[in-house]
């Protein structure tokens, strides 16, 4: 049986509010279908926002090992969910990370944590892109890092401009990725099957 996750400080207030949320939206709270709503919304707005209180540089490091190794690693095709800090709503797509070891490497589940660790938090999809990058550049001062994220956003689909099929892709890279040519090796690994 699955365990129950620990929830942060202020659960209960936060229930309390989205309790509200439903009054103002017309509801009554106090129907059956509708009895643990709030409680339910609080749990899962405080899985979906976990990443404000885990460390990405932390992550990185606590796998680190020196390996004289300096071609590209890829780890790509990382699923992620994320809310869109605009509207709540949800973006998810695929994370594809690449970087160049300067001396040192890092577990490869450790990047995709990397990357779950800026999906929790309130976000826009770009600067989501820089973070990863940023904390892999900053944590493993690798020759170069490259990020790209391709990524279906709820609030364009659901509401707006109701567009189902958009994609959505960023891209981040610094270093040797400063290279026409070494950014297109990645690409075109990235889309080899």
């Amino acid at each position: 049986m699955a365990q129950e996750p620990e929830y942060r400080e202020g659960l209960e207030e936060l229930s309390e509010h989205y309790h509200r949320v439903l009054q103002l939206l017309g509801e009554d709270p106090t129907r059956e279908g509708l009895l643990k709503t709030p409680m339910r919304v609080a749990k899962a707005m405080q899985f979906l926002t976990q990443g404000y209180t885990q460390d990405a540089h932390e992550v990185l490091t606590a796998a680190l090992f020196r390996e004289n190794y300096s071609q590209m690693v890829i780890v790509k095709d990382i699923d992620f969910f994320s809310l869109c800090e605009h509207h709540m709503l949800p973006f998810y797509g695929k994370a594809h990370v690449a970087y160049i070891p300067n001396g040192y490497i890092t577990g490869l589940s450790k990047i995709a944590r990397v990357v779950d660790i800026y999906a929790h938090r309130l976000q826009v999809q770009e600067r989501m892109t820089l973070q990863i990058k940023e904390c892999i550049e900053q944590t493993l001062h690798p020759l170069g890092v490259m990020v790209v994220i391709e990524a279906r956003h709820m609030c364009m689909q659901m509401r707006g401009v109701e567009k189902q099929n958009s994609i959505t892709t960023t891209s981040e890279f610094s270093g040797a990725f400063n290279q026409a040519k070494t950014r297109q090796e990645f690409m075109n690994l990235l889309h080899h099957q």
